[in-house]
């Protein structure tokens, strides 16, 4: 069954249109940075957000939010008013909870009923007077699988309200769901259950220069891939990885590597079209549940699988949160130091240098812990 259900397939995911970069006397639209929310002044109705950008000589921009993009767990002691929310006519699995972000919209999933819908009200682009909402169709739980905790969603182009953007969600466990929002009447969930269990707790992106939404396994061993323009099946493509270069960690790296949490993120670079895995390793702070960066490595991924260890991605600066990933080229904004990854968790906020490994990291609660990519202003 084809994921467009009435529609041909070819037109599902069309072929990718190459845009040329600014270059010479050539004109670009004015972007924002990249940057996160780093504070929130709060009320019943709405938050008034502040964002802290990489430049310091970006203007400050401050905009009104929905309490519950911002603030929605009700067993925070610090939202103690979220509790008392729910206390009387609500139930607390109607509540909305934010579940990823991809090009500067946000996801919300209404438990009870499974609606998932995409925000653009954190964008530091977007209109504080018309926000725009999109609902996407109930959520289809496939046997032996949940929808309830989500690892992240992936959206294929930059606004889920351009006609052939489809939006991809990563459940735990096998399940992988894609919907296409401009469908409008016919938009539907095509869900698709992982046999591999590498990729239970993975992340999914979408590779422009692939046109695949593509998951890399646990280990990153392997890297799945779905062609939505090609594939009526929507089969996964599997490519194995071959390491070069691996550095040999000392004695004492290693018993800190046995005992840290690794994560893998695959991550595009638009500007040059090169793919990077990136491996962050986490361990627990003084026996608390909190998780500080110990170590990154990063490889080159090439089309035929050699992921080459590196530490020097010259130029370019990698992105990685709660949010799809994502990289920029540092000289393109000003304050955004080039060879480094930048991390940002729900406890951490964290600045790796490729060069040395050195790492900067602060144990703060983000309230939104997504960075944002740059947004054009005209947005």
């Amino acid at each position: 069954m084809s994921l467009l259900l009435s529609h041909s397939p070819k037109i599902f995911i069309r072929k990718p249109v190459l845009i040329r970069a600014s270059a010479g006397g050539s004109s670009s639209p004015l972007q924002t940075p990249p940057c996160y929310i780093d504070g929130a002044n709060f009320a019943p109705d709405n938050v008034e957000l502040s964002f802290a950008y990489t430049s310091k000589d970006y203007p400050k921009r401050k905009k009104k939010a929905p309490v519950e993009l911002v603030y929605n767990d009700i067993n925070d002691p610090i939202t103690p008013w979220l509790a008392e929310k729910f206390k009387e006519g609500n139930k607390v699995s109607d509540a909305a909870v934010t579940i990823g972000s991809s090009h500067g919209w946000v996801a919300s999933l209404l438990h009870g009923v499974g609606i998932l819908r995409l925000h653009d009200d954190l964008n530091p682009a977007a209109s504080d007077a018309n926000p725009k909402r999109i609902s996407l169709p109930p959520l289809v739980t496939l046997p032996h699988c949940q929808t309830q905790i989500i690892t992240n969603v992936s959206l294929s182009s930059l606004s889920p309200e351009e006609e052939d953007c489809v939006v991809a969600v990563k459940f735990m466990g096998p399940q992988l769901s894609f919907c296409r929002p401009s469908a409008q009447g016919n938009s539907k969930w095509f869900n698709i259950r992982i046999a591999n269990p590498s990729f239970y707790s993975s992340r999914v992106m979408f590779s422009k220069k692939h046109n695949m939404f593509r998951i890399p396994g646990s280990g990153g061993q392997l890297i799945a891939s779905w062609d939505l323009c090609k594939d009526i099946k929507h089969t996964p493509k599997f490519q194995e990885l071959v390491y070069h270069f691996l550095p040999e960690p000392t004695e004492a790296e290693r018993e800190v590597m046995d005992t840290c949490l690794t994560t893998e993120h695959l991550v595009e670079s638009q500007s040059t079209g090169e793919n990077f895995l990136v491996k962050c390793f986490r361990q627990t702070v003084d026996g608390i549940a909190v998780l500080q960066t110990k170590g990154v490595m990063v490889f080159r991924v090439s089309p035929r699988g050699n992921a080459v260890y590196t530490q020097d991605i010259g130029d370019l600066t990698i992105f990685i949160s709660k949010a799809e990933p994502f990289c920029v080229r540092a000289s393109s904004f000003p304050g955004v130091r080039p060879n480094h990854v930048y991390m940002l968790d729900v406890m951490e906020i964290a600045c790796f240098k490729l060069a040395d490994s050195f790492i900067t990291t602060l144990t703060e609660r983000m309230m939104a812990p997504y960075f944002f990519p740059p947004q054009n202003i005209e947005y």
